[in-house]
């Protein structure tokens, strides 16, 4: 007899949430707080239904005004202060003022846009292009007087270049031959802004006089005013000035956006008034945020889980935090005795560094210094994303927990981010429906190991026995599930309880905020390791009472479908799955996939070197034992996971007459970033593909 607790009244007074109310979800992209405090600029993610796109918006909060929208187009992004206060700059693809991408007036299409600077003034007023040109920035930053702005972007072709490739190479695709590094640039804000109010429009390429030099055609496909201070054979990923304004640094990244080397991720400096650029790294780790100490003295910049680390050669670990000395390049590790995983961090104005720490099921706040680690007073749950002000002690940071959707708030005192007032109140529609409830939940894999996940209950049935359970894996693998809200295509987990069933997220060996040790021992094991400890997490729930053996399902994306993939050849208990963007086989994907040097360390090497272990730890070479009814989803563009990827489980399928079927989303890429519509429908199948073959 199966003992089900009845719901509270304040659940049961409730309905349960609707997918379209689910999916409607405002997500919050970037949260930033003004020089002296006392404003906050907010970047904003949200479905438009009608047009099948996101909205990306900027709002702007004061202490007087409250929350009010700054921007409408829909295509903000990135919002930067500048250091005075008085101007805003974002990044926007819209298009320029009396501008048409075509003679008939029809919208610009994708490979018309550009990704331009924009200043908008905060005591009000229109939002002004900072260049007309066609030109994508790939990252900027303030100058420290407010008067410039630095940013990066892919060195120009000159006119006549592109009349030659045109010409002589069509439409073919040079690989890697036609790839260009990245110009750094400065360009003043006040002599932009004049000329930004009367938006003189590019002039086409194909225009251009052909008499002028190659260097004169170049220049002339940049701002008027802009000053080249350097060029990289890579891209330029961050930017970042010193606070006393001698120095500029900035990191690198490949320019084809894939990590085929650590080499292509280092660190270098520049003088603001330009020349060559000196490189102050030289390791196996992928840094990033990069933060200027308020003397200049120091460096400080992040290596986050599962990007290398400073100490001897690559390998998949915790996030770490570091500090550099530019003058003789010495580099030390901060909060060394910290046991979790850092992950983003800012400095306060006294040069206090105040980072974010996962230990288990949690993110918590924490003060660091080259030896000590403290935890600060925090609330249960997840916080997200600090930021701090030039001029303020205040710290702007993000917290949530699994029914307490993100918000932006503001701790006046930044030792005690227990002590907060919220900045805004997205997503209200979840505090009036019923709310799952959850516990987490400890177990021993099959080698002794403590494994810990999270358990979602159906609304008013927390320890309720003998559920029908859904194990929904999460991605990364460096990631880990815990007291944090989310509600998208990817973590559905919350609206799945919603539905009926007991939802286990698994934070299995990979995981980060366990410890270094934890994440190392999934290599060369990538699947069959943590697969262990996921399956002895089922038996354990089945044994305590909490799942029903009987009506079992299994899920994930990205490395959550890897699992589900490789899992639902290890036993039949499982009654269906959904997989999405996971790998069947490891050395076409090693190929195909822009973590490629990732992948080959998670495997002990590259294809050649340990073909064996390429194949025994590949699902797709155990495939005759799948008898899982199985749901794929994959985007058409993804080049994390190749679409082919998916292709070739779906053969396996319908070779082996397995029940299945084959989303695919045009023009995706890994994140689905492209149309909402397009998440919508992944989860509405997957939830009707587990009703289905559930047999209740």
């Amino acid at each position: 007899m199966c003992l089900v607790p009845s719901a509270s009244p304040a659940q049961s007074s409730k309905p349960t949430i609707t997918l379209d109310e689910y999916m409607n979800a405002t997500a919050i992209t970037a949260a930033r707080l003004s020089p002296d405090g006392s404003a906050a600029v907010i970047a904003t993610e949200a479905p438009d239904w009608k047009t099948s796109t996101f909205q990306h918006d900027l709002w702007l909060w004061t202490a007087s005004t409250g929350l009010r929208p700054l921007t409408h187009s829909g295509s903000e992004r990135s919002p930067e202060w500048s250091p005075n206060g008085k101007w805003i700059a974002f990044v926007s693809d819209r298009a320029l003022p009396g501008e048409t991408a075509a003679a008939d007036g029809s919208p610009a299409s994708d490979s018309d846009k550009a990704d331009r600077i924009w200043l908008i003034p905060v005591s009000g007023g229109e939002a002004l292009p900072l260049y007309s040109e066609k030109l994508s920035v790939h990252a900027f930053a303030w100058s420290t007087d407010s008067s410039a702005l630095y940013f990066s972007a892919t060195q120009p072709l000159t006119p006549e270049q592109v009349q030659t490739q045109k010409n002589h190479w069509k439409d073919v695709i040079r690989w890697r031959e036609q790839e260009r590094g990245d110009l750094l640039l400065k360009l003043a804000v006040a002599p932009a802004i004049a000329r930004a109010i009367n938006v003189p429009l590019p002039v086409h390429a194909d225009a251009a006089s052909s008499s002028k030099t190659a260097a004169a055609q170049a220049a002339a496909m940049l701002p008027p005013g802009a000053e080249t201070l350097t060029t990289n054979p890579l891209a330029i990923t961050e930017i970042a000035p010193s606070r006393d304004g001698k120095s500029l640094a900035f990191v690198t990244g490949p320019t084809h956006h894939r990590m085929e080397s650590p080499a292509d991720f280092e660190i270098f400096l520049v003088s603001p008034s330009g020349g060559d650029a000196h490189q102050i790294t030289h390791n196996e780790a992928v840094e990033s945020m990069l933060h200027w100490s308020p003397d200049s003295r120091w460096l400080y910049f992040s290596v986050q889980a599962a990007a290398g680390s400073l100490e001897g050669k690559y390998q998949d670990v915790q996030g770490r935090l570091y500090r550099l000395d530019p003058a003789n390049g010495k580099v030390e590790r901060l909060g060394s005795d910290f046991k979790g995983s850092f992950d983003q961090f800012t400095l306060l104005p006294d040069g206090r560094e105040l980072a974010l720490g996962l230990t288990g099921i949690e993110t918590q706040v924490y003060l660091v210094s080259r030896d000590k680690t403290t935890r600060l007073p925090g609330l249960a749950g997840s916080y997200a994303v600090l930021d701090t002000a030039l001029n303020s002690s205040a710290l702007l940071l993000r917290h949530s927990t699994v029914n307490d959707p993100t918000q932006v708030y503001i701790a006046a005192d930044p030792l005690h981010p227990d002590h907060l007032t919220a900045l805004t109140s997205f997503n209200p529609i979840f505090a009036q429906r019923a709310q799952p409830e959850w516990q987490p939940y400890t177990w021993k894999s099959d080698d002794g190991r403590s494994i810990e996940g999270v358990l979602i209950f159906p609304p008013g049935k927390k320890n309720a026995r003998h559920l029908r359970m859904f194990t929904l894996i999460h991605g990364g693998p460096a990631d880990a599930d815990g007291n944090r809200f989310g509600a998208d295509w990817y973590d559905w987990a919350t609206y799945a309880a919603d539905n009926g069933w007991l939802v286990f997220r698994p934070n299995y060996r990979g995981s980060s905020g366990y410890g270094d040790d934890f994440m190392l021992e999934i290599e060369p094991h990538l699947v069959s390791k943590p697969g262990r400890d996921i399956l002895t997490g089922v038996d354990a729930l089945v044994k305590d009472g909490y799942a029903d053996p009987d009506h079992l399902a299994i899920g994930g994306y990205s490395y959550g479908g890897y699992m589900t993939n490789w899992l639902i050849t290890q036993t039949t208990r499982f009654k269906s799955a959904v997989t999405g963007a996971g790998a069947v086989e490891h050395a076409a994907n090693w190929g195909n996939d822009d973590e490629t040097w990732d992948d080959a360390w998670y495997l002990g090497g590259q294809p050649w070197q340990d073909p064996d272990l390429y194949q025994s730890e590949a699902a797709l070479f155990r495939f005759d034992k799948v008898k899982t009814p199985t749901h794929l989803v994959q985007g058409g563009a993804d080049i994390r996971v190749s679409y082919l990827e998916g292709v070739t489980m779906e053969r396996a399928l319908q070779t082996l007459g397995i029940p299945h079927t084959f989303l695919v989303f045009p023009g995706e890429g890994h994140g689905l970033p492209v149309n909402p519509w397009h998440g919508y429908i992944k989860v509405r199948e997957e939830l009707k593909w587990l009703d289905k073959y559930d047999g209740k």
